[in-house]
């Protein structure tokens, strides 16, 4: 079996433990069968509590409300004081918990406690030794079994002010009694809890585990949390008479040595002797220590707490210590069918991992609490997942705990909890680019100077799109409520916005008289958008384009169809209007035979089709795809993945369409040569030769790029007059011979140094010594 653990939420709501008051009953059958059923499964980071338990904070509730009405029941001194108290016995391994709260009466710990221990919990604990599956607390729908986890005996001392102080005390065996309590100390009023903790719970006597448990789970409990703290400090004490005298001794040793010129020195020695001596030693120290010191700010009335209250909030929730603030925070509370109440934080900065593993990894910053008892931060049905780089929590009263995870997220209100805060996310959002100068229109500015407006909101909106900008688009892709919603919060540079970014109720604010589409491109970058072909005709005309080069805007696009009954038009695929020209039918006509003719000879490119094109100006020619194909930029997108299947994308690939300039002079020009002689080859490579040129010009990837490199030569070689049979000279044959630079390099080798190293250790002769 493995070794006895407990989840952590179950014990901090054993340390805080429900005691129930005297109008509250349990509903467990004190006659029920033994044998085990199986109701929903609570998991670990759930955590269990009885129906008819209310939690020491309930209790503590109870009484400061009773008091309202009458002063006295509170008592005074420490009786007054409303808190929880935490205590270890190391060695005689108790966990003890006590609160002032109202307390039970003889006749509650019977009927509460009583029926517990009689319905199962001998059977709970059996089948979890047998099992040691954590999750059957849920099927027992009792948070107070979780003590047999970790202790084999339980006490359970109460005080009411209507009774005598009893004691409830049972073993994991299902037998208990209670007596009257003439033992212990009185505790004046409320109920304090012994644990008499198993040899293999003892991570639980350590001080620190408790107090990372209570901070975790229990941090915003309205009511202070106290723990026995123990410290060790170092304190001067004077020192033992033995040790004095000792150093007292070897001093005037010392000084008997030292002549008669030290005399003068002696005197102040005297005088130090005198002055008590004191040793450094480890004290322990105990005290009440304060675990709760962050308060629960969303219990407030937003408008009493301030934005540095908010600020220092944000911190101990996220972690993050900095000096940069929140973006923006939302605090509300929610009322109906469903009440909670939620505080939700625009982070300043992304994390650097936000986006990776977006679809298989299960993140989420939001907290839930119910009852501020804190549940799980795992759950991410709180909030979808374009939405997980908020911070925040939520505090339900609704929310049951004694369920499963399964069932809770299957809980009626936990869509309601899920709807609401995405509303109020979205708006708050909304907020930062509405206190934002730099996003209002001319008027609007003028406005915004002359109320003073705070120079801190300035950018603020810039600053979020470029943090957390693609969760906004991932949104729009997912969330189809919520689109048009989104869609508003979508910043975008284009071909009028100076480098700035702008919104779409902006762009349609520019919309030229008798405009049906919002216009955009896509592609890499803005510079390389900016000198694209597709725009030529559309900047003459004073139309607004649209740049997107985020790669997921792609996705993006085929996800948002419309805007304020605006369609989306990209101006790199077919069903571009730009007005009628009267001259469109003459110039179909009379370049019906080059349209016919290139259309043949690019049977083998896969061109669908040969147009008369009305978006261009100044280029020849472009390619345009299909309008519910692929883009030039996103067949890169999908070549580039890791696991892209070829065979499949061949299905998706837009049809290509070559739309022609019929004012252009190279087209004039093809189309005479056409009509002059269609089977001239030197045409046919010509305009081979021009379609793909205006295939790169366009995005797309060449599928030959060697064959279009030989055109390109082929293309110099007649601009050079140089036959077009003329071919490359051949090397001479030469035989290799060694130059004075290859013997330097060989005389370097490490093999002739060494030739040369022995050659130096000979002897040698002078001619005068022979």
């Amino acid at each position: 079996m493995r070794k006895w653990t407990i989840p952590s939420a179950l014990l901090v709501l054993c340390l805080l433990f429900v005691l129930p008051d005297q109008g509250r009953k349990l509903h467990a059958n004190a006659e029920a069968s033994e044998e085990l059923v199986d109701p929903p499964k609570v998991e670990e980071k759930i955590g269990a509590v009885p129906n008819g338990l209310s939690t020491d904070s309930d209790a503590l509730d109870k009484i400061r409300f009773l008091s309202l009405t009458d002063k006295e029941i509170l008592g005074e001194g420490d009786d007054a004081k409303l808190e929880i108290q935490i205590k270890l016995d190391k060695e005689k391994k108790i966990l003890s918990i006590r609160d002032r709260g109202i307390g039970m009466t003889k006749e509650d710990l019977i009927k509460n406690l009583g029926t517990i221990a009689k319905s199962g919990t001998s059977a709970f604990v059996e089948k979890m030794q047998a099992s040691g599956d954590f999750n059957l607390i849920g099927q027992f729908g009792v948070g107070f079994y979780s003590v047999y986890l970790v202790a084999d005996y339980v006490e359970v001392i109460s005080k009411h002010n209507d009774d005598k102080q009893y004691v409830w005390e049972s073993k994991a065996d299902g037998a208990f009694a209670v007596s009257e309590d003439t033992w212990n100390e009185s505790l004046g009023r409320g109920t304090e809890i012994r644990l008499h903790l198993r040899d293999e719970a003892g991570e639980y006597l350590e001080e620190s585990k408790l107090k990372e448990l209570v901070k975790k789970y229990s941090q915003f409990i309205n009511f202070p949390i106290f723990i026995w703290s123990t410290k060790e400090s170092d304190v001067e004490v004077p020192a033992d008479e033995d040790e004095s005298s000792d150093e007292e001794e070897s001093s005037e040793s010392s000084s008997s040595e030292e002549g008669e010129d030290e005399d003068s020195e002696k005197g102040d020695d005297e005088d130090a002797e005198k002055k008590p001596k004191t040793k450094t030693v480890k004290e322990t120290t105990s005290e009440w220590e304060l675990l709760n010191d962050v308060k629960a700010i969303w219990l407030r009335n937003p408008k009493e707490v301030t934005d540095d209250e908010y600020a220092k909030f944000y911190q101990s929730l996220a972690k993050d210590f900095g000096e940069e603030k929140p973006l923006a925070w939302s605090h509300f509370t929610a009322e109906g069918d469903v009440e909670f109440k939620a505080v939700l934080f625009v982070p300043p900065k992304a994390p650097h991992d936000l986006y990776e593993s977006y679809y298989n990894a299960n993140k989420s910053n939001l907290k839930l609490y119910v009852r501020r008892v804190f549940i799980s931060d795992e759950f991410d049905e709180l909030l979808p997942k374009y939405l997980n780089f908020l911070m925040g929590l939520v505090d339900s009263d609704t929310l049951p705990l004694n369920v499963s995870r399964e069932m809770l997220q299957q809980h009626s209100s936990l869509k309601t909890i899920k709807k609401k805060l995405i509303r109020k996310a979205l708006d708050m959002i909304r907020k930062i680019a509405d206190e934002d100068p730099d996003e209002s229109n001319d008027k609007e500015k003028k406005e915004v100077d002359k109320s003073g407006d705070d120079d801190e909101k300035k950018g603020q909106y810039t600053k979020f799109w470029n943090e957390f900008g693609k969760s906004i688009k991932l949104g729009i892709v997912e969330d189809a409520t919520n689109r048009n919603r989104l869609a508003k919060l979508l910043r975008f540079e284009s071909t009028k916005s100076d480098g700035k970014l702008t919104s779409l109720d902006q762009y349609i604010s520019r919309m030229r008289s008798g405009q049906k589409d919002i216009f955009y491109i896509t592609g890499t970058n803005k510079e390389q958008l900016e000198k694209s072909p597709f725009l030529e005709r559309l900047k003459k005309k004073n139309y607004e384009v649209i740049f997107f080069t985020d790669p997921v805007d792609e996705y993006l696009m085929q996800y948002l169809m419309d805007y304020e009954d605006k369609k989306f038009q990209n101006v790199s695929k077919e069903g571009l209007k730009l007005g009628k020209d009267s001259k469109d039918k003459e110039l179909k006509e009379s370049f019906k035979e080059l349209t016919k003719w290139w259309k043949g000879a690019l049977a083998s490119d896969n061109v669908d089709d040969v147009k008369i094109s009305n978006r261009l100006a100044d280029t020849p020619c472009v390619v345009v795809t299909s309008k519910y194909g692929w883009s030039a930029n996103m067949e890169r997108i999908m070549q580039s993945q890791t696991l892209s299947d070829a065979n499949k994308q061949a299905y998706m690939r837009g049809k290509r369409v070559l739309e022609i300039n019929p004012r252009h002079p190279i087209i004039k020009e093809l189309r005479e040569r056409v009509v002059t002689n269609p089977e001239d080859e030197s045409v046919r490579q010509t305009a081979q030769l021009i379609y793909q040129t205006a295939l790169m010009e366009s995005g797309f990837t060449l599928s030959d790029p060697k064959d279009f490199a030989s055109r390109i030569y082929s293309s110099v070689k007649s601009s050079l007059n140089i036959n077009p049979d003329a071919t490359v000279e051949e090397e001479d044959d030469v035989e290799e011979v060694e130059t004075e630079t290859d013997s330097k390099e060989a005389a370097a080798t490490p093999e002739a140094e060494a030739e040369k190293d022995d050659a130096d250790s000979k002897p040698s002769f002078d001619k005068d010594e022979l």
